[in-house]
């Protein structure tokens, strides 16, 4: 299969699923390696940005996925009205941050940051599923250790964990759409 012909099936494949793809499962599925399955991921994603597409391909972690362009969020947006948004306090943000940049963490440790309690912010980020439980600390207590989700670095554009601001500062204006 020639690499143009591995580009219009991954783009099928990633817009029927809709969901993120392991990149394993894929080249399984395609009867090829991984490393032969990669050009093909390279040029798909590269083919997306350079023509200004209206989607874009993204890499979290071993998965992968299709999604909007950002530069075009607006006008989905302005079609897909009344989407409601839903914005975050400056409480909430503030301890997704800390999760973000220290996880895995536990809540006694996101407030000790902050310095005040965070139980509230804490139950909504796991209700909007931007973070989930990732075990428990070894010692007194056995508390719960947090961190971020897939959701999470889907919703801000990131690949990784890697990518985020070397200053710790505010993830979003306060909208978040969840």
């Amino acid at each position: 299969m020639e690499i143009s012909e591995m580009c219009g099936v991954l783009e099928a494949i990633l817009y029927v699923a809709g969901e993120p793809v392991n990149a394993e499962a894929l080249a399984h599925a395609l009867n090829l390696t991984r490393t032969e399955l990669e050009p093909a991921i390279e040029q798909l994603r590269e083919s997306c940005l350079l023509d200004k597409r209206g989607i874009r391909l993204n890499r979290h972690g071993g998965d992968i996925q299709l999604s909007i362009n950002p530069e075009y969020a607006m006008y989905v947006e302005m079609f897909l009205q009344p989407v409601k948004k839903q914005t975050l306090s400056q409480a909430v943000l503030e301890t997704l941050s800390i999760i973000a940049y220290r996880q895995p963490v536990t809540k006694s440790e996101i407030e000790a940051v902050r310095g005040v309690k965070c139980d509230y912010s804490v139950q909504l980020l796991l209700a909007r599923g931007l973070i989930e439980e990732q075990g428990r600390r070894e010692t007194l207590g056995r508390p719960i250790l947090y961190g971020t989700t897939d959701k999470f670095l889907r919703h801000f554009g990131l690949e990784g964990l890697g990518d985020l601001p070397e200053e710790k500062q505010n993830l979003s204006e306060g909208e978040v759409k969840v």
